[in-house]
């Protein structure tokens, strides 16, 4: 039986674990004996790996993380730790390969394809949600609906205390969480990287909303902006709001999938073992106006990512 095997790369993001297991059991149904590389690029060259049997899948659907572990590799960019990969892939006979992960993994992929020729499939999962070519990464729904609940139990103090909070959500890179959870939540301002804001035209919006008996404000403010400080001074001092800064960190990653990324994860993996079945070598699952799809690695990782247009008209009012 030929060998495939499926890891986890770079950040951890809910649905990983039920696109393990999916691309393990699918790619069984198919004839094919799958494998679990543990510890990322860095298992790889390790020898992290063992033969998937059902009890190491069984019982991960409904956790966040990764049961695979992750990790970034410096050895990996380093040809002779690739070799030493390559002979521990040909040691189990390993032919295939599944990562579910960012862009860097699949480059750090797409490098050991053309250093040996191992044919990969990748699955997009990155809360950012900032991979070029697809509308949607694993885990991001479950990041929106973290970020969701922790801003609608922040609104419950603000307004008792007619006070402002500055939320920092994710996105070193990318404003997508920021955008999509201010929409969402009733936010007043919202600031992305892909925007440019107007504290001026902010502050007067806002004053007149005060002075019609507003009594508290929603801030969602992107990491990537290195505006959650100094906006929340500005309000203290511009708007003379008593105003607060939580920053919501990594509890963003973490969490139960939710049924819309285990769905998602197991549309994914299917897709990515029918790639490799096809035979395929370096392909990308993407999903894009409803449909599933493949893109060639160099279409990925040569192209800008970008948040929907729709998305981004929606913010602009809150820049403003």
């Amino acid at each position: 039986m030929e060998g495939i095997a499926i890891m986890t790369s770079g950040g951890d993001a809910a649905g990983m674990n039920p696109a393990v297991k999916c691309a393990v059991d699918y790619s069984r149904s198919l004839g094919y004996k799958p494998f679990l590389i543990f510890n990322g690029l860095r298992g790889l060259i390790d020898d992290d790996i063992e033969e998937a049997k059902r009890s190491s899948v069984s019982g991960i659907m409904h956790r966040g993380g990764t049961v695979l572990r992750s990790s970034r590799s410096k050895r990996f960019f380093d040809y002779e730790s690739r070799l030493v990969a390559y002979e521990n892939l040909k040691k189990h006979g390993i032919k295939k390969l599944i990562v579910i992960g960012g862009d860097g993994s699949f480059r750090a992929l797409n490098q050991f394809y053309s250093d040996f020729k191992v044919p990969f499939a990748g699955i997009p999962a990155t809360i950012d949600n900032d991979i070029p070519g697809t509308d949607y990464c694993l885990g991001v729904d479950t990041a929106l609906n973290m970020i969701r609940s922790n801003v609608d139990s922040i609104r419950d103090t603000a307004n008792s205390f007619s006070r402002a909070f500055v939320v920092e959500t994710m996105g070193r890179h990318c404003g997508y969480l920021a955008m999509a959870s201010a929409v969402t939540s009733g936010a007043e301002i919202c600031l992305v990287p892909e925007l440019e804001y107007d504290l001026d035209a902010i502050g007067e919006r806002l004053r007149l909303q005060i002075e019609e008996g507003r009594n508290f404000l929603i801030a969602i403010v992107a990491e990537g902006c290195n505006m959650s400080d100094y906006l929340t001074r500005w309000i203290h001092d511009t708007l003379k709001v008593d105003a607060r800064l939580t920053i919501l960190g990594h509890i963003q990653r973490g969490g139960s999938p939710t049924v819309r990324d285990r769905l998602m994860a197991f549309k994914f993996a299917v897709a990515a073992v029918e790639s490799l079945h096809r035979g395929e070598t370096s392909n990308i699952m993407v999903y894009r106006s409803g449909n599933f799809g493949t893109l060639p690695i160099h279409k990925v990782t040569d192209s800008p990512a970008s948040v929907d247009p729709a998305l981004v008209e929606l913010c602009k009012p809150l820049c403003r």
